[in-house]
């Protein structure tokens, strides 16, 4: 039998809520993808998305910090990707998101702001998303044995990105205005 005050220690509780904390936003981000998204055939033949995980990942990272979004975007995406019938994706996309969420988080939380600054999460997902595209681009060029191919990617991966912005924005600034946040 365990000593009852092993288990009411601080660091072993705070452990366990963050792995609890981080596995909600895996799930958040998995589910956002899966509930709404929209094929782009007009801008990507070899696969393009829009969908709500970017702006969960991009949430996430900004309430969180870099490693919770990392975890969120890679493993929330990837997972995605292998349920979805992307599995063939899912490597690039665990990459490709998990900086992706890293970046936001690192930026939006540099010199203590902790994702408090409007102005520094729009930058934070701004600065993100050149290496999304870049590790996407490099894995579809692989993929494709092609330079070009990955090109027509782009189009709709920054429409993504942008819509992600659009709708996470105003939910970290409702979010942030909560005693939990404050």
């Amino acid at each position: 039998m365990q000593n009852p005050q092993s288990l009411s220690r601080p660091i072993a509780r705070g452990k366990t809520f963050d792995l609890i904390l981080t596995s909600m936003l895996v799930a958040l981000v998995f589910v956002s993808t899966m509930l709404l998204n929209i094929r782009i055939p007009f801008f990507a033949a070899n696969g393009g998305l829009v969908h709500l995980g970017t702006a969960m990942l991009f949430i996430s990272a900004m309430l969180f910090g870099p490693k919770k979004g990392a975890a969120a975007g890679a493993l929330g995406m990837g997972l995605f990707d292998i349920m979805g019938g992307w599995l063939l994706w899912a490597p690039i996309t665990i990459v490709a998101r998990g900086i992706q969420g890293y970046v936001v988080g690192k930026v939006a939380w540099s010199k203590n702001r902790n994702g408090t600054s409007i102005g520094w999460n729009i930058v934070a997902a701004v600065i993100s998303i050149p290496f999304m595209l870049v590790v996407y681009y490099i894995g579809e060029a692989i993929m494709f044995s092609s330079f070009v191919i990955p090109l027509a990617s782009i189009p709709g991966n920054l429409i993504q990105n942008a819509v992600g912005l659009l709708i996470a924005i105003p939910v970290v600034i409702a979010l942030k205005k909560l005693p939990y946040f404050k």
